[in-house]
């Protein structure tokens, strides 16, 4: 049936990225090095390290995850393949949307493990840590924010990411001034550094009796989270460090010790603070990585030694440097300036639905690698 057929030659038209994806995964090296780890954690002397039998044991979960993954999505084009010439020979047509369904799910997450080969930056594997800054505009603007950190926790809860507030400044009526999240799993740095940048709402703002439409900006500042494989040496006399209590947004209850920390690096200016975690010692040490990994911003860029220089393309926010606009009014879009990708669907984009504009960024980017 020519239904039939056509699913079936859609499929088979992707059986060489498919081929292409195996490559690009290296497989079969993948396969030597869970061997070969694996036989190291049957020596006698692996848990006499366990800082390293840690090390070695996540490294083989994230291999075999890889592996399984690409056998998984082999057998789902094998299983679909099956399912369309079994129908076709039937001449069943009441199982054309099962099949629809198998072969657009196969392309869906072939598409997602291609992209994750693009993935190769030095620090692309690390969590992020987002830092949402409202621009001006008062409470219209804190409201924005809040609303952009609800889309990303959204967007990495969709993903199986774990989600964390590490630190937040309320806003004065409504919203957020200020927020860090960390979002934690295998190449979260690697998805979310292009979401670096100005974000614009246009919208009737809820704030305006007169029911005007308003324009409102927040940034958003991506960083990889720096474990204790790298070396940042920070010199302690650089940093004063202050002690406070911690805020309850929403109405959660919080410690009423001071148990907030503050970190302000000295030489540079940097200042960081995370109030989330229930002792001082433990918000000094989140804080503590947070400053590290904008240092190795800095070292990154040829040592550089002022705040501004550790922001990339991130400008002022306001006119004329977001790098996406969500509009609400009069139309609904949501618009990359860099790449043109576009959603009409606004409010599932408010609730996560950001991979369209992920994806788009990052095959923009290889693109400009092979040129």
């Amino acid at each position: 049936m020519l239904q039939f057929e056509e699913l079936r030659l859609e499929l088979l038209d992707n059986k060489d990225k498919l081929k292409e994806l195996r490559e690009a995964l290296g497989l079969d090296n993948l396969k030597t090095e869970i061997s070969s780890l694996e036989e190291q954690t049957a020596a006698e002397d692996f848990w006499g390290d366990l800082e390293n039998s840690q090390k070695v044991l996540q490294r083989i979960s994230q291999l075999k995850n890889k592996v399984a993954a690409y056998t998984s999505l082999e057998n789902s084009f094998d299983d679909t393949l099956t399912l369309i010439e079994l129908a076709n020979e039937e001449e069943d047509l009441s199982m054309f949307d099962e099949c629809r369904e198998g072969v657009d799910s196969f392309i869906e997450e072939l598409d997602k493990q291609t992209l994750s080969t693009l993935l190769t930056g030095e620090y692309d594997a690390k969590n992020a840590l987002l830092t949402f800054h409202a621009g001006a505009g008062g409470t219209e603007a804190q409201d924005w924010a809040q609303m952009l950190v609800r889309m990303y926790q959204h967007w990495g809860e969709k993903r199986g990411f774990k989600v964390s507030m590490l630190d937040f400044l309320d806003g004065d009526e409504a919203g957020l001034k200020s927020a860090v999240l960390l979002v934690e799993g295998e190449n979260a740095y690697g998805y979310l550094k292009g979401e670096m940048g100005v974000h614009r709402l246009v919208r009737v703002s809820p704030f305006d009796s007169s029911g005007r439409r308003h324009t409102s900006f927040a940034s958003l500042e991506v960083m990889p989270e720096i474990d204790d494989n790298i070396e940042v040496e920070i010199n302690p006399d650089d940093l004063k460090v202050d002690t406070y209590r911690a805020s309850g947004a929403g109405g959660q209850k919080v410690n009423k010790t001071s148990s907030a920390v503050r970190i302000t690096h000295l030489p540079t200016g940097i200042v960081v603070s995370c109030q989330i975690e229930r002792s001082q010692h433990q918000n000094r040490e989140v804080a503590l990585k947070m400053l590290k990994s904008k240092l190795l911003e800095i070292k990154e860029r040829e040592h550089l030694d002022k705040i501004e220089d550790i922001k990339g393309d991130q400008k002022e926010i306001g006119w004329g440097n977001q790098i996406r606009s969500y509009v609400f009014m009069p139309y609904t879009l949501a618009k990359d300036h860099r790449t043109n990708f576009e959603n009409g669907n606004i409010g599932a984009v408010m609730d996560g639905d950001l991979d369209g504009f992920i994806n788009a960024y990052l095959k923009m980017e290889s693109l400009k690698g092979k040129e």
